[in-house]
């Protein structure tokens, strides 16, 4: 009788290991966290604030009251930027379409998302990314304006159906049952428990990170700012027809550039911070561009065919060019505004582009000197920042 008690004994904690086992989570689905296990007040929160570099020719940068950046949040965002974990496979990172030695652009047409998905709008510059937000506006992030925010437009990559293909929910999971998230989390926002990581504190950091991404050490500026460094007498003949009289007086000569793509020498962002119908769609009527842009942001048909004027920075790092890709080189741009702008553009083309008398009649000579100056605009110092690049790629990528 005792051994046959045995036996049952020995086979109730048979089952009950075996039950124990089955019911294991995955290792990215660690289920509902206990209030002992997910506490993270144990772990210091020192925030110290992020101090922006001083850059000659680049304004303050401005934040939202409510993401003031940190040591901590930018270092997180790097971390996320770069965390494949954020897509449906673990396959791809923001920085898949964002690469650093691309002014964070991916030399393609349009993005590539999971499995090869094919997008339809080519992977914007991050660098400066910052300087498109507008307090007051609601269309300030994406080629169609459709976020106000870097805390709104980081979000959707992680859910379209073109490129990460994953839902913040499982992303979220995934972070929370991670070795090293939750004291990250924890150090730069102050959370005190792991359920309080979010999505939208993951945004936060992510737009905390954009934010540092700023460059403005290129030939042009040292030329501004460096005693005796010049650019070369290429690039001086093509910035004045890029100027043209946008310098305040007539010029004999105006490539129109300055008007959409504006700088002055503290703020040379070279871009005016607004959309346009840049006369790349040959159509007559509101209703002809095969991409609407801002226009199915907003939903007025005055606004179809208008996409945001990018900066020029870095502009020789980022082809091919336009919001769909479409032209190859600045060669094939330039050639576009002086040779393919005549007919209809639009009822609503740019004003800058509808008055440019000077365009059609620019020489060989001075459509190079042009793309020599665009090619001064390039900042390569940034390539190799470590604070910018891949945390994975280091031999310990979570030392602290």
């Amino acid at each position: 009788m005792f051994k046959k008690s045995l036996l049952y004994l020995s086979l109730g904690l048979g089952s009950l290991l075996l039950l124990e086992t089955a019911c294991d989570p995955k290792p990215d689905d660690i289920g509902p966290v206990s209030p002992t296990v997910g506490s993270l007040d144990s772990i210091p929160y020192n925030p110290v604030a992020y101090d922006y570099p001083e850059i000659n020719g680049l304004p303050a940068m401005e934040e939202p009251s409510d993401n003031r950046a940190t040591e901590a949040g930018v270092k997180l965002g790097r971390y996320l930027f770069y965390e494949r974990k954020l897509s449906i496979d673990s396959s791809i990172s923001c920085a898949s379409c964002h690469h650093q030695d691309r002014a964070f652009t991916d030399g393609n047409p349009v993005g590539i998302g999971v499995g090869g998905a094919v997008g339809t709008r080519n992977s914007m510059s991050l660098i400066n990314v910052g300087y498109n937000w507008k307090q007051n506006s609601q269309h300030n992030f994406n080629w169609d304006g459709k976020f106000a925010s870097l805390e709104e437009q980081v979000l959707s990559p992680v859910e379209h159906p073109l490129e990460m293909m994953s839902n913040w929910e499982d992303v979220m999971q995934r972070l929370k049952g991670h070795e090293h998230y939750p004291r990250m989390f924890r150090q730069a926002f102050g959370i005190e428990h792991i359920d309080e990581m979010s999505k939208e504190l993951a945004a936060k950091a992510l737009a905390q990170f954009l934010r540092t991404l700023n460059s403005a050490d290129s030939e042009y500026d040292r030329d501004e700012w460096v005693p005796f460094e010049y650019m070369s007498e290429a690039a001086q003949r093509g910035k004045l027809l890029f100027l043209g009289d946008a310098l305040g007086s007539a010029s004999t000569k105006d490539a129109e550039c300055a008007h959409c793509h504006s700088f002055t020498r503290d703020a040379a962002i070279f871009a005016r911070n607004s959309f346009s119908n840049n006369a790349i769609d040959s159509v007559s009527s509101f209703i002809e561009f095969s991409d609407n842009g801002l226009g199915d942001v907003t939903g007025s048909v005055v606004d179809n065919g208008r996409f945001r004027e990018v900066s020029l920075r870095n502009v020789g790092l980022t082809a091919p060019y336009m919001h769909d890709g479409r032209f190859a080189t600045l060669e094939e741009v330039l050639d576009h505004y002086t040779d393919h702008t005549s007919g209809s553009r639009g009822p609503n083309v740019a004003n800058e582009l509808s008055t440019a008398p000077e365009l059609p009649h620019l020489t060989a000579q001075e459509k190079q000197d042009i793309i020599t100056f665009l090619h001064a605009l390039t900042d390569t110092s940034y390539v190799n920042k470590a604070e910018w690049a891949d945390p994975f790629l280091q031999a310990d990528p979570w030392a602290e």
